[in-house]
């Protein structure tokens, strides 16, 4: 197959993350807004063109006031820095439908190379005929390296938010007529 267009489906598509919180807990949140730039041969994505970004005033921890803070301008500082984003700049074929794919992700004006496993999970026609594929990605990075700086400490030693954000990414996409 040669390289194709593909819309990201992003009512089958989620942008999640977990970070460590009191030294105890994982918390989970998601990203409600994103979109996607995807040109590939799903049977080969060595070769794919690939551009993702997420809005990070959509951040949804299912706490209100836990996310007012995530947009301020301790975390995301939504205000001046209404995106993040990543561009693919190298993809490594690691196993039979498993990449390796690094890339440019940009977070609060600072850009840093990251890589995150990528898994080609099927393709197949839906019920009206719209050809399909899945992806699904993980990756972490650590908060600190993009200006995500605050923390509290906490009286029993250590602090309340851990460095590394574990994502995780579930795509689903519709060739583009």
């Amino acid at each position: 197959m040669t390289k194709t267009k593909w819309a990201l489906d992003p009512a089958h598509s989620s942008v999640d993350f977990s970070v460590r919180h009191m030294m105890i807990a994982n918390v989970k949140g998601t990203f409600n807004s994103f979109s996607a730039n995807i040109e590939a041969d799903p049977a080969d994505l060595t070769t794919a063109n690939i551009e993702f970004s997420v809005e990070t005033s959509s951040v949804d921890t299912r706490n209100q006031d836990r996310d007012g803070h995530l947009v301020s301008a301790d975390f995301f500082d939504a205000a001046n820095y209404p995106a993040m984003t990543f561009k693919a700049t190298n993809i490594e074929k690691t196993d039979d439908g498993e990449y390796n794919v690094t890339g440019d992700l940009t977070l609060r004006g600072v850009t840093k190379q990251e890589t995150f496993a990528v898994s080609f999970e099927g393709q197949g026609k839906d019920p009206w005929g719209n050809e399909k594929v899945g992806f699904s990605a993980a990756g972490t990075l650590n908060r600190s390296d993009y200006g995500l700086v605050w923390n509290a400490a906490l009286e029993t030693g250590g602090v309340l938010v851990g460095d590394k954000v574990k994502i995780n990414l579930q795509i689903q996409a519709a060739k583009a007529e």
